[in-house]
């Protein structure tokens, strides 16, 4: 199974189909919170749809041929969320985070040491030549993570995400190779 320790407390594994009930529980338990900027909450319904998505999460290590797309977040021994590339484009060599974090592992630094290893990932594992983060607008502790990593607003798209009973317009980040390399190498 893939593994990457960051620190004693924050690691990246790949799902699998065991974490099932532990990946419903944390969802649920941070539903009311999640729900302000992630519009699919109201489709988790039952440990199967967590494992419906698990599923999906380990097909997707098969298309990207053996490398995996995205990870659950360890925290101290526990699923704390996820993170990973909602979309990858080959071609262009272009990947999409997404990510998210239960409300009671906030504020721990967590999702920035996952952040900054998954850009790392993208760049020098999946050879990635820009990585883009779309994020609603009003949604600051999101929106924080590209800022402090180095990416650039590119601009906004409006209307983008319906959410429950209205749409939110997002900003699109997006952070280059030689950017990331330039950043690293100081």
């Amino acid at each position: 199974m893939f593994i990457h320790k960051i620190d004693e407390e924050v690691s990246l594994r790949l799902f699998n189909e065991d974490d099932a009930e532990e990946f419903y529980q944390l969802t649920i338990s941070s539903k009311s919170y999640l729900k302000e900027w992630l519009g699919w909450l109201d489709y988790i319904e039952s440990v199967e749809d967590s494992a419906e998505n698990i599923k999906s999460r380990l097909k997707g290590l098969v298309e990207n041929g053996g490398y995996p797309k995205s990870f659950a977040i360890i925290y101290r021994g526990e699923i704390a969320g996820t993170i990973g590339f909602n979309e990858l484009n080959k071609t262009n060599k272009i990947g999409a985070i997404g990510y998210w974090l239960g409300e009671k592992f906030q504020g721990k630094g967590i999702m920035s040491k996952a952040f900054k290893t998954v850009i790392e990932y993208g760049f020098k594992e999946l050879e990635l030549n820009r990585i883009e983060v779309s994020v609603a607008v009003e949604n600051k502790k999101s929106r924080a993570l590209p800022e402090r990593f180095g990416f650039t607003e590119e601009g906004k798209v409006r209307q983008a995400e319906w959410l429950y009973d209205h749409y939110v317009d997002h900003i699109i980040y997006g952070l280059l190779a030689e950017e990331w390399e330039m950043k690293t190498s100081k």
